[in-house]
């Protein structure tokens, strides 16, 4: 089990901190405020009559992602390590609550929400990181009876397939590709051996393909991606819209405000598809500069993660590589999908996409980073040269 630092009384007065990552995710976040206003106007206008409408939103869900990203760093992470059955039960009431008539929300043939007046939460959202937490928890607990036989192996696959039903009965199958490839992800960080990792990459695989072209959304959504032009004004047509975006954006954009894409050509223009926005009204100037920030951001996770690995943290290196692999994973998907190199889903692109849940959840799994950061030996002296090199 994850024990604090010797000296935690002095950490919880003065948490030092990942100083390049907070910058990265403060730039990414200021981005989307202004993308999210950009692409949003004329929607809001037509819809609500209140052109900042979405920017309101977003800015109140900026805070709350902010407030519990704060609240979640002053926790220990022995603390997570403790509670991983309490949140394995959060995730699976979460996903249950969801899909009972009356009390889970149903938008566009979806049931992903749970409705607490002011904000939906979407269920998959927060699930998907308490699993992470669970299975984090399990594999060092139980490392040698998982690396000795097949049923100690078996038992968190056993959990991820509750919850992967779960997923498919609301139905989300982005959610569930995401969370799949994350906690896979982590098993085999966590020192399972390559037969049973094999076997188990060879089911997931064929799950995923198997479900990929059970529904006949699913399936036109693939064919549809082959050769959106071949269809474009129905099943290819938000990425024959896309990719008109990119093409206009050409090398520095048509200007901020200036798109025309987002003037109803484009659905979900301020949310899954806010990339192609960005490349039209930036550029491929500003569509590099985006990628080079994700590309830091996740460098940092990681960073973090092979760290708490170096210092005998295994719990904490685990749990980074885990959130580590929720945020890239899902940037990209969201990228892929708005350049045509993957098939539609709708999934946001963290920190800048709107979006209560997963704005949030984002700030949970930075505030969660920066915790593990903050846990490692010898940080407050690091911290103090970082910040001298930065000022």
């Amino acid at each position: 089990m994850t024990s604090l630092p010797a000296n935690s009384a002095n950490l919880e007065r003065q948490l030092p901190l990942d100083v390049p990552l907070l910058v990265a995710v403060v730039v990414l976040v200021l981005i989307g405020l202004v993308m999210v206003t950009s692409a949003s106007i004329d929607v809001a206008s037509a819809r609500n009559e209140q052109a900042m409408y979405y920017l309101w939103r977003h800015l109140v869900y900026l805070l709350m992602g902010f407030g519990a990203g704060f609240v979640f760093l002053r926790l220990p992470m022995r603390w997570w390590d403790e509670q991983s059955w309490a949140l394995l039960a959060l995730a699976l009431a979460l996903l249950v609550l969801v899909l009972i008539p009356g009390i889970g929300k149903t938008v566009n043939g979806s049931t992903r929400w749970l409705s607490l007046g002011v904000i939906n939460i979407q269920a998959s959202e927060v699930a998907k990181v308490c699993l992470v937490m669970y299975t984090a928890s399990y594999l060092v607990r139980r490392y040698e009876q998982v690396r000795s036989s097949w049923w100690g192996f078996c038992k968190p696959l056993l959990v991820l397939l509750v919850v992967a039903v779960l997923l498919l009965l609301e139905p989300d199958f982005g959610a569930l590709v995401v969370t799949m490839s994350a906690v896979v992800g982590v098993i085999f960080l966590g020192g399972v051996r390559i037969m049973h990792f094999s076997a188990l990459l060879t089911v997931c695989s064929a799950a995923v393909a198997l479900l990929a072209v059970s529904q006949t959304y699913r399936l036109q959504r693939l064919t549809a991606y082959i050769d959106p032009w071949a269809d474009q004004y129905d099943t290819g047509y938000q990425l024959t819209q896309a990719l008109i975006a990119f093409g206009r954006g050409e090398w520095f954009g048509v200007g901020l405000g200036n798109s025309v894409q987002k003037l109803f050509y484009l659905p979900e223009a301020h949310t899954d598809f806010v990339f192609a926005i960005i490349a039209e009204e930036t550029g491929l100037m500003g569509v590099l500069t985006v990628l080079a920030l994700y590309a830091f951001l996740l460098w940092r996770c990681v960073n973090i993660a092979r760290l708490a690995s170096l210092a005998g943290q295994q719990f904490n290196a685990l749990v980074a590589y885990g959130l580590s692999l929720l945020l890239g994973i899902q940037t990209l998907i969201n990228l892929g999908v708005n350049t045509g190199l993957l098939p539609t889903k709708g999934l946001t692109l963290p920190f800048i996409s709107y979006g209560g849940s997963s704005l949030i959840v984002s700030c949970v799994c930075i505030g969660v980073l920066l915790r593990i950061y903050a846990e490692l030996p010898g940080r407050e002296a690091q911290t103090h040269k970082e910040v001298s090199a930065y000022v």
